[in-house]
């Protein structure tokens, strides 16, 4: 039996902090080294931080990404990586560098480049046109980023098809909705077992503006079936002993991939081999066991997790909320005091004619219960002076739900 160990580092990154995720990176290298990783993986643009948008057209934030690059290039002694970057050439590109033994041994340009919903990529980078696979302790595996996997042709189906891969390694930063763990799995499960081949997908984590990443990284073997998978919101290092051998034992019952590969033209694909590393016997891997969240549980810790980073990658220390007595702004305070700590939410209530004092005690029960400092504000006199303001327009009209409405907007 041919094994083969891989680790998943998958990270949560902030877009610019190049230096803290180059720190990161080092952090969870040395975990894989420590676990006798043989090859090490980490997300899509994993040193810059994704997306980083306009950063890319500046070329000081270029060059420290590739600075940040050599940095973790030194610290590879005695592993093989895989790393995302932004690699400088006639253009920019959105990479993964591989590399083994303190030497830089391939880099991969991403091929599909996504252009929409939240995705410009072609806004800012170079299509890669290049494709390769990489031989290391007998096991032939290829690289690919993010949208490269999503279609059944891409890049993958030829690594695995004229390169002969036998696992499949996608780095990416695949964003959250609510069921797309769902959709993922079904489509890495498809281009595993139609290309009989191992699929590795190394998943971003953490929360960027509006966007949410909520790790979930996968494993599956030449069936299609799940071997492991990583913590949904929450960093992991993924690791798992892979059966290469099983995936040569299964291509041999697999008469359709035998006639895809005779009667396909192999696409100019070039293959890496890489030196033999002695590595020190091999602890035994820690056992984990993770569940599927149920939907809603789902659905707050990625609202968790969006407001946490949101607040703490912005620099922010405490966040106010206007408790109003009902649902919506209780909800709001549980994920604020969940994400941030009770110490760093402040609850306010605005009481005027129009609050019953149902409200105020629902508010201040609220606030008890999550432990935040609640103040008061008043906002009769302010309400009454809109009326005064507003007295010649509105006349003799009887009072309604606009007069209500002001005090909304107060």
């Amino acid at each position: 039996m041919r094994l083969f160990r891989i680790g998943m580092a998958q990270i949560n990154t902030a877009v610019g902090d190049i230096s803290g995720n180059t720190n990161k990176i080092l952090s969870y290298l040395d975990q894989a080294r420590d676990l006798g990783v043989d090859l090490v993986t980490f997300p899509e643009l994993a040193i810059t931080g994704y997306p980083p948008e306009d950063l890319l057209f500046m070329p000081s934030f270029i060059k420290a990404n590739i600075d940040g690059l050599k940095e973790i290039i030194g610290a590879t002694a005695g592993i093989c990586a895989v790393v995302g970057f932004i690699d400088k050439r006639d253009d920019i590109y959105n990479a993964a560098a591989i590399i083994h033994d303190g030497e830089i041994a391939g880099i991969y340009h991403k091929m599909y480049l996504p252009n929409y919903g939240v995705f410009d990529e072609n806004r800012y980078f170079q299509a890669g046109s290049e494709n390769m696979v990489f031989k290391l302790k007998g096991t032939i595996f290829g690289i690919s980023i993010c949208e490269d996997i999503w279609y059944p042709s891409g890049p993958p189906a030829c690594q695995a098809l004229a390169g002969d891969a036998e696992i499949i390694i996608n780095i990416s930063a695949s964003p959250y909705q609510a069921g797309k763990r769902t959709n993922r799995a079904k489509m890495l499960s498809t281009r595993a077992a139609d290309n009989v081949v191992i699929v590795a997908f190394n998943n971003l984590l953490g929360g960027q503006d509006e966007l949410i990443f909520d790790g979930g990284s996968m494993i599956f073997d030449q069936n299609g079936d799940l071997l492991c998978q990583g913590n949904q919101f929450a960093e992991d290092l993924v690791t798992a002993d892979l059966n290469v051998s099983a995936v040569f034992r299964q291509r041999i019952h697999a008469p359709r991939r035998r006639k895809e590969k005779f009667n396909t033209v192999p696409d100019k694909i070039k293959e890496v081999g890489l030196k033999e590393i002695i590595y020190r016997k091999k602890p035994p891997l820690p056992e984990k066991t993770y569940g599927v969240l149920p939907p809603a549980k789902e659905i707050y810790q990625a609202l968790t997790l969006g407001v946490s980073d949101y607040v703490k990658k912005s620099g922010f220390r405490k966040v106010l909320i206007g408790l109003s007595g009902g649902i919506d702004s209780a909800l709001v305070a549980a994920i604020a005091v969940d994400a941030l700590g009770k110490d760093n939410v402040i609850g306010v209530t605005m009481s005027s004619a129009y609050t019953s004092r149902e409200s105020e005690e629902d508010a201040e029960k609220l606030a008890s219960n999550l432990g935040i400092k609640l103040i008061s504000i008043p906002i009769s006199d302010t309400y009454q002076t809109y009326l005064g303001m507003l007295s010649a327009e509105f006349g003799e009209l009887s009072p309604d739900i606009t007069e209500e409405n002001i005090q909304a907007r107060i």
